[in-house]
């Protein structure tokens, strides 16, 4: 081996950073600081050795003692020794904190931040580009300090760099704003300041220097409706009109920066970005960027499924320039970076949200197959991409029978993520069950056999309020429809105990589906009705409980509608739900609470209110004629008259049938 290779062997090296830290030691030492650098540029297994040898220590104390003696200096005239010295150390530091997290940690232990900071006021012009280059690169990470803009001195440090005249001291504000703007006081403060204004001014710079300014633009202006506002109004449009003219640069990430900021500003402010043929333009430039290779094609898929959330016509637009088949071109690829494959999956889930004709698109067999096959990522935020999708092709029925999302491994599978260490990823899991199995026997039993039911259950226990509400849903669209055997295995799993918890849940969201759950577990099964009346009558009690209390109108819709389920039965069932809407020796001066929700604005209250009184009028009932004649000293058929012209067809309908069945009781007693 030469000697001037064993020389440059990484413990020597680091080893002659040590000698004479305190102070410059000229050629040795700069060839050294220099050395380092050229071997841990783009190379991930040097910089893990280097910090290992504790080489970053070394290399920030040679700094501060090389600018500590530079700014000591006669009249503060650097040196060229030291300034190289500067320039090389600040170099490398800068390469330690790029793209590896440990680097960035070690620099930051090391106490670099502020010695980088130090040296941008440097008269050299070479040393403050090779602090300014340093201190972006720690900035591009999430470990590197936040500067609140709220203090004044964070403020005029910032404004101070912004109104450099050197590029890389405006893209490192640039850099430390994007990194640290996090509330709307800061953006306010900010855009009080100037910032934007000053951001808008230097969009014609170099491409860093555009992209720099671009990501600050979006970190000032996301979800803040005053400050976009603001923005879109700078210089009669100038602001918007630069950025619709940069989504169209020859750079692609300067294109894909410039549709984030005209996204935010839409959602911020949705009468700036209002116009089709920008959205149009927004959406095509980015199916374009889909392909594009490394970050720009990672990022592309999050942001078009940012800007047509929840739009049907730009679902159309994306349609109809071929996002799907790009999306899917993409999947379909040998090898798909985690982040991208994550936004593809989302992009996906999202264009299958609404139209049936974006979800007929996925429906080949490869790719659902890749779709399934995501469910097993090792990357925790791709399987909750992976369950997305899948929910949203499955919100049609005829999908559920497709390929692959009919086998019974596929719903073992999504049973197994009900387990998963990641909650989001169980949430995920879930949300795909519900639809799986609302409406197919073949699916519910599988769900069954495969011991799904007993991790719901469990799921239903838990402290997660997310968790509970998805398991309650899950369970209760397993109930929905199934059959007498399948109820009850449901229920013995479930226990009516841990079902009136539930009922008494502190998230009226759970409440609800809970009490949908018991209407389900009743509807059209007349063995089912005893449950309620089981263990002293726990449910029933829990259901009424809930009624009288009225904590939301969902509750209350859902408890109503389990009444009038269980009033559908038999003569017995009938007169146990009339003495709890009608108590027997009640003063009839006290409104019921059924009045109330007769009276109720929401239409669907009054429905499941109404549909009740129709089982208990029932003409073929024996007891029906009782039951009229106490709903008539309660008031409520007094109530029903007042309701004949309901502006809502289906309660004006429910109305006359169940005065016409009172008509044709009192007939009949005559």
């Amino acid at each position: 081996m030469p000697a001037s290779a064993a020389n440059n062997r990484p413990e020597d090296l680091t080893a002659r950073l040590g000698v004479g830290a305190g102070a410059a030691q000229g050629e040795a030492l700069l060839k050294a600081l220099r050395e380092v650098k050229n071997q841990i540029i783009g190379n991930k297994t040097k910089k893990l050795l280097y910090l290992h040898l504790g080489a970053v220590p070394k290399i920030v104390s040679v700094l501060a003692a090389a600018a500590a003696s530079s700014s000591s200096n006669s009249g503060g005239i650097s040196r060229g020794g030291d300034a190289a010295v500067i320039v090389q150390a600040a170099a490398a530091i800068g390469s330690f904190a790029c793209g590896v997290e440990d680097g960035v940690r070690a620099v930051l232990d090391a106490g670099a931040v502020p010695h980088l900071t130090s040296i941008l006021s440097h008269h050299d012009e070479k040393v403050v580009d090779a602090g300014a280059r340093s201190l972006k690169m720690i900035f591009q990470s999430e470990l590197a300090p936040k500067y609140d803009v709220l203090q004044e001195k964070n403020l005029n440090f910032i404004l101070s760099l912004l109104d450099s005249d050197n590029e890389n001291v405006t893209e490192l504000a640039a850099s430390i704003i994007a990194h640290s703007c996090e509330t709307n006081e800061q953006q306010k403060a900010l855009c009080d300041a100037g910032v934007l204004l000053r951001f808008v001014s230097l969009l014609g710079g170099s491409s860093n220097q555009k992209d720099g300014c671009l990501e600050s633009i979006e970190a000032v202006i996301k979800n803040n409706p005053e400050v976009s506002s603001r923005f879109s109004c700078t210089g009669n449009g100038k602001a918007l009109n630069a950025l619709a003219n940069l989504i169209q640069d020859r750079y692609p990430h300067t294109r894909l920066l410039a549709c984030k900021c005209l996204i935010a500003v839409g959602h911020a402010s949705p009468c700036y970005v209002e116009e089709l043929q920008i959205k149009t333009k927004l959406v095509l430039v980015l199916v374009e960027l889909l392909e594009e290779p490394g970050r720009v094609g990672n990022e592309a898929p999050f942001s078009l499924k940012t800007l047509i959330a929840d739009d049907e016509e730009l679902h159309k637009q994306a349609l109809s320039v071929n996002a799907i088949e790009k999306l899917c071109s993409i999947l379909q690829m040998s090898s798909v970076q985690a982040r991208r494959l994550q936004g593809i999956l989302l992009a996906l889930a999202e264009l299958c949200s609404k139209l049936e004709k974006c979800r007929c698109q996925l429906m080949s067999p490869q790719v659902l197959n890749l779709i399934v096959d995501a469910l097993k990522h090792d990357c925790m935020d791709v399987r909750v991409a992976a369950c997305d999708c899948i929910r949203n092709i499955t919100r049609s029925l005829k999908n559920l029978s497709a390929g692959c999302l009919s086998s019974e491994a596929f719903i073992v599978r999504l049973v197994q993520l009900s387990h998963d260490p990641s909650t989001s990823v169980q949430i995920a899991a879930l949300g795909a069950l519900c639809n799986i199995v609302i409406n197919c026997a073949t699916r519910k039993s599988v769900l069954i056999k495969c011991g799904g039911v007993s991790q719901l259950v469990q799921l239903s226990k838990s402290m997660d309020s997310a968790l509970r509400s998805k398991s309650v849903l899950a369970l209760r669209n397993l109930m929905f429809l199934a059959d007498i055997t399948d109820k009850e295995f449901i229920l013995k799993e479930l226990t009516l105990c841990t079902l009136a918890s539930l009922i008494y849940d502190s998230e009226c969201s759970i409440q609800e589906q809970a009490l949908a759950l018991t209407s389900d577990l009743v509807d059209g099964c007349s063995q089912s009705v005893k449950h309620v009346f089981a263990e002293d009558s726990i449910i029933l009690d829990a259901v009424m409980r809930q009624l009288q209390n009225a904590s939301s109108i969902g509750v209350c819709i859902q408890g109503m509608f389990v009444l009038s389920n269980i009033a559908a039965g038999s003569e017995s069932d009938k007169d146990t739900v009339m003495n709890y809407l009608v108590p027997p020796h009640t003063d009839s001066c006290i409104p019921s609470f059924t009045i109330k929700f007769l009276q109720s604005k929401d239409i669907l209250l009054r429905v499941a209110s109404l549909w009740c009184f129709v089982n208990l009028t029932d003409p073929a009932s024996v007891g029906s004629s009782r039951r009229v004649a106490r709903l008539q000293d309660a008031g409520i058929v007094l109530q029903l008259k007042s309701m004949l012209n309901d502006p809502c067809l289906d309660c004006k309908l429910r109305v006359r049938m169940i005065l016409e069945q009172c008509m044709e009781l009192e007939t009949a007693q005559a």
